[in-house]
């Protein structure tokens, strides 16, 4: 790997590791709203976030180099991982933070489309968005204990992210958080964390199942 892809890469994580130490942190823990004995310790959950940051960083990083999408695709990690701490605590995902995870991921695609000229990506990015939001809403009418409102929120940016990119990331990443979320409902019954009767919090799968996609199939 050349010199300049490794310090992009290496960069890049460290941006995360701060990112997530601090601010990342601090974020997802204003959005925690059990009583503070009833938290994980703010050293680990800064150790979680920062570690966890620092990898996708790094990752996205050395995929898409420095392509204009990246700022949006690390835009989405950062809040993909303090969400998912959100919602492996309290089963919940947030609006105050769902919403400005859209914005941003939003706001960071229109410069990632001006200086690719592929406008037309927005417009797919704008289908993507409402379409896996109507998927994941039509999900939670029929199952409303299987599928919350947070997860039909959530799907406004995943879908933005990968409708970018057009239909295939758009179906990879769908498929991928169902394919996820199912394995990891089966360790959690093997391992008996949960009962059949039991819930497992989706939205680490969302973000997981997006991430695969994006670092897997891009080209």
């Amino acid at each position: 790997m050349p010199f300049a892809s490794v310090a992009l890469v290496v960069g890049a994580a460290l941006l995360g590791a701060g990112l997530g130490w601090w601010p990342l942190a601090a974020w997802t823990d204003r959005n925690i709203h059990r009583d503070r004995a009833e938290r994980m310790p703010l050293r680990a959950l800064r150790a979680w976030s920062a570690g966890t940051t620092a990898l996708l960083f790094g990752l996205f990083a050395w995929r898409y180099g420095l392509d204009p999408v990246l700022p949006a695709l690390l835009a989405l990690a950062a809040a993909g991982v303090a969400l998912s701490i959100v919602d492996l605590t309290e089963k919940r995902l947030p609006n105050a933070m769902v919403f400005p995870t859209l914005l941003a991921v939003g706001v960071l695609l229109v410069p990632a489309s001006a200086l690719t000229g592929e406008w037309l990506r927005l417009a797919w990015a704008a289908v993507g968005s409402a379409g896996m939001f109507l998927f994941y809403f039509v999900l939670a009418l029929i199952s409303p204990k299987a599928m919350g409102m947070g997860d039909v929120k959530f799907a406004l940016p995943l879908g933005l992210a990968l409708g970018w990119f057009g239909w295939f990331m758009w179906v990879a990443g769908l498929f991928g958080a169902f394919l996820v979320g199912g394995v990891v409902a089966i360790a959690a019954l093997a391992l008996r964390r949960v009962t059949l009767k039991g819930s497992v919090p989706f939205g680490p799968s969302m973000v997981a199942g997006a991430v695969l996609a994006l670092l897997v199939l891009s080209n």
